[in-house]
């Protein structure tokens, strides 16, 4: 994996690429960047899309993960968005860049990882391009999706009262969950019948950085509360547990905003608590400025909260 630093610079990318594109590109599109899945209109019908490239040397290693495992992986990174928008997966298509000296039974390993995944989640892999280089293994997922019972769930509807909550537990993700995860498919569609999301992520980057995204989309700002967070048992056995929670990344649990009666609804109804547990773990509240997180310490006291987590620029 690379470093882990500040968020700085992929936000301003999102919003110069905003920038550039005429109003005329944006027939049939819905939603364009700056959410897990794109929204587009085909033949009047919604269409969700999505694509995932993972690398050799930063999102696995070889050394420790098995060609299944990355396989599976790079499908569920994909679903992890599906279930991000609250969407129904529908197809997928593939591309890989072989190493030359990968031979065929390896090929057919790592296919047989990306078909565990499209086969658990009833989304067939239907096409792709395969290519050798003398490089290290790369692979691209690309995922259509439909619209499920309700609208797709964007980053931008958070509001002021909301309350923070969060799927499963948090931390040492890269300890193994990062390459068996299971995609909060299910779990984010009987959200959505539930109660109304106001907005939603999956924690791919890490809990504050992904929060922070959602802040910035929906023009808030957020408190969450450190004697909250659930902090996974991997996580508790580091040097500094609550900052794992906070960071590490990877642990594709959704993050969501809703009212905090549909909140409480949430906490006392919710169906699957006996194998997802749901924590809230703070509230959203009027931005003032640029600082967009604060955490309230184990001692009542709030202090803003720095942004670390994912990045994929250095400044």
């Amino acid at each position: 994996m690379t470093e882990m630093t500040e968020e700085k610079s992929e936000f301003k990318l999102i919003e110069w690429i905003r920038q550039q594109r005429q109003d005329g590109d944006a027939k049939d599109v819905i939603t364009g960047i700056g959410d897990d899945m794109a929204v587009v209109l085909v033949g009047g019908r919604k269409l969700l899309i999505t694509t995932d490239v993972l690398l050799e040397g930063v999102h696995f290693d070889l050394e420790r993960a098995t060609l299944e495992q990355v396989g599976y992986k790079a499908m569920a990174c994909s679903l992890s968005d599906c279930a991000a928008m609250a969407a129904i997966p529908f197809v997928a298509v593939v591309a890989v860049a072989l190493p030359k000296t990968m031979t065929m039974d390896q090929a057919q390993r790592l296919y047989q990882g990306l078909q565990q995944a499209a086969g658990k989640y009833n989304c067939p892999i239907v096409g792709g391009d395969t290519t050798s280089w003398d490089k290290p293994l790369t692979i691209d997922v690309t995922m259509l999706a439909k619209v499920g019972a309700t609208e797709p769930i964007l980053r931008s509807g958070a509001q002021v009262g909301d309350t923070i909550l969060i799927t499963g537990e948090l931390g040492g993700s890269l300890n193994g969950k990062h390459l068996g995860f299971s995609p909060r498919v299910q779990e984010s569609r009987l959200l959505a019948q539930m109660v109304e999301l106001h907005a939603m992520i999956d924690i791919s980057d890490g809990m504050s950085i992904d929060l922070n995204h959602i802040c910035c989309e929906s023009r808030v700002a957020a408190e969450i509360d450190a004697r909250a967070i659930p902090v996974s048992q991997v996580a508790q056995s580091s040097a500094d547990p609550l900052t794992a929670a906070l960071s590490d990344g990877e642990d594709f649990e959704l993050l969501f905003c809703v009212s905090p009666s549909d909140a409480e609804k949430l906490l006392r109804e919710w169906p699957g608590r006996s194998t997802v547990r749901l924590s809230s773990v703070g509230r959203i509240i009027q931005a003032k400025g640029e600082q967009r997180l604060f955490i309230r310490q184990m001692d009542g006291t709030v202090e803003p909260l720095e942004v670390k987590g994912w990045e994929h620029f250095n400044e």
